[in-house]
C-alpha cells in the first residue's frame, strides 16, 4: 500500500495542532483522543481519521501526488506516536501532569517536524532499521511506479 506524502504531512500538522492543546489545557482526555488516532492509523494507515479528512477535504483541490511513500514506515511511525501519547494522556489522567507534558512535547517535536519540513523521525527509524537488517525500503516512489 502506497500513501500520498502530502496526506501524511497533513495528519502531522493536525497531530501537532491537538498536542499543543493538550500541552495548553493539560487534558489527558483529549490525549487519549489522540492514542486512538495513532491507534486507528497504525491498525490501517490509509484509513486513518486524519487520511480520512485530507482524501474529503483536500486531496480534491490537489493534483495527483508525483510520488508516493510505504505505508510500513507511516505505520511505525503511528505506533511510536502511540508509545508516546497513550503514557502522557495516563499520566495526565492520574495526577502526574509533568510527565504527560514532556511526553507529549517530545511527540509535538516529532509531529511538528514532520509537518512542516516532511521529516518524518519515525519513518526514518523504521527505514534505517530495514537498511540495518539487510532489507531496505525506499522512502518513496513516483507515482506511476517506474523508477527514474
Amino acid at each position: 500500500m502506497l500513501l500520498d506524502p502530502r496526506g501524511v504531512r497533513f495528519a502531522a500538522a493536525l497531530t501537532s495542532l491537538v498536542l499543543v492543546l493538550v500541552l495548553v489545557t493539560g487534558s489527558g482526555w483529549l490525549a487519549l483522543a489522540q492514542a486512538a488516532v495513532f491507534a486507528a492509523t497504525a491498525a490501517v494507515p490509509a484509513r486513518g481519521p486524519y487520511g480520512l479528512l485530507y482524501k474529503a477535504l483536500v486531496a480534491p483541490r490537489l493534483a495527483p501526488a508525483d510520488a508516493r511513500e510505504p505505508a510500513a514506515p507511516v505505520r511505525f511511525a503511528q505506533l511510536v506516536g502511540l508509545a508516546f501519547v497513550l503514557p502522557a494522556a495516563l499520566g495526565y489522567l492520574l495526577g502526574a501532569p509533568v510527565f504527560g507534558a514532556v511526553l507529549i512535547a517530545a511527540a509535538l517535536v516529532a509531529a511538528f517536524l514532520n509537518a512542516a519540513f516532511g521529516l518524518c523521525l519515525g519513518c526514518e527509524a523504521y527505514l534505517a532499521m530495514r537498511r540495518f537488517t539487510g532489507r531496505p525500503l525506499p522512502a518513496r516512489v513516483p507515482a506511476d511506479g517506474v523508477k527514474n
